[in-house]
């Protein structure tokens, strides 16, 4: 209650009292480091630079938070559903923090309205909301800790937007969004069984790979094929929505093809007398 207190008489003093205030509409309570909270809604594309020359942005408070969340979401996952098995607990926290989610719910809050970025990047970038939201959180972690993190997970994320029990029944077919990003962008992809194996039941285990444009991007296992399918996508989706090298050496490799491709064609056509 003290501690409240002399939030509020520093908040009457502080000099960036708009930032203030409208972080604690968000967060419900009032943040110690506003500095924080305005480098995890700052997009690298801003380009800005310390006076030492190191990048100013988001990217490390993105990678704290994506810990973080996982942890607190899995604790949350824990106690709510007792008794239920690793599996489901792990398929369920998925969908939570999933990109597709976090993105939703940043909007929910308000965080796009915030975030600083190049004009440029936002037409590409799909996940932007949702990157910083993870930020946010790492932000909220390193202000006030771990217990003030989840209160605001709980309070004002879990309990006013996410159903838990009802989006414990919702299927994601990663498949399918992984054959839809690859027909988007004119790619090709295979899944491939590599293996089968045999679990300490004598249960059959499968393991499948994704290969995009012949370049191996995930494998996953499962029960069934079709569940090593879904694992497998699961993986290539995350590493393509976390991982920008990958797609530059997609592209390239997509170019050499065409090239190959029509050198071919080229040398197939006869030559007039």
């Amino acid at each position: 209650m003290l501690r409240n207190q002399i939030d509020k008489i520093r908040l009457l003093f502080h000099k960036d009292r708009k930032s203030y205030l409208c972080f604690y509409r968000i967060l419900g309570f009032y943040p110690r480091s506003v500095e924080l909270y305005k480098q995890a809604l700052l997009h690298k594309s801003t380009s800005l630079r310390s006076e030492h020359g190191r990048p100013i942005n988001n990217e490390r408070l993105e990678f704290l938070g994506d810990a973080i969340l996982d942890a607190i979401v899995g604790d949350i996952v824990y106690k709510h559903f007792e008794g239920r098995g690793e599996g489901f607990l792990t398929n369920t926290r998925s969908k939570i923090v999933q990109r597709e989610t976090l993105n939703k719910l940043a909007v929910k809050i308000g965080l796009d309205k915030l975030i600083k970025y190049s004009a440029r990047s936002s037409s590409h970038n799909n996940y932007m909301y949702g990157n910083a939201l993870e930020a946010f959180i790492g932000a909220i972690y390193l202000d006030r800790g771990y217990r003030k993190c989840k209160k605001f997970l709980e309070e004002r994320i879990i309990e006013k937007y996410i159903d838990l029990d009802k989006l414990s029944q919702k299927e994601v077919n990663f498949k399918s969004k992984l054959i839809e990003w690859c027909q988007k962008n004119k790619v090709e992809v295979f899944f491939e069984l590599i293996e089968q194996t045999m679990d300490e039941k004598s249960n059959p285990v499968f393991q499948t790979e994704v290969r995009i444009e012949d370049i191996s991007i995930g494998a996953g296992t499962g029960y069934s094929k079709k569940e090593s399918q879904q694992n497998a996508a699961k993986t290539a989706l995350r590493k393509i929505q976390s991982d920008r090298t990958f797609i530059m050496t997609l592209h390239e490799a997509k170019e050499a093809i065409h090239i190959l491709s029509s050198e071919g064609d080229a040398q197939s056509v006869p030559l007039d007398d």
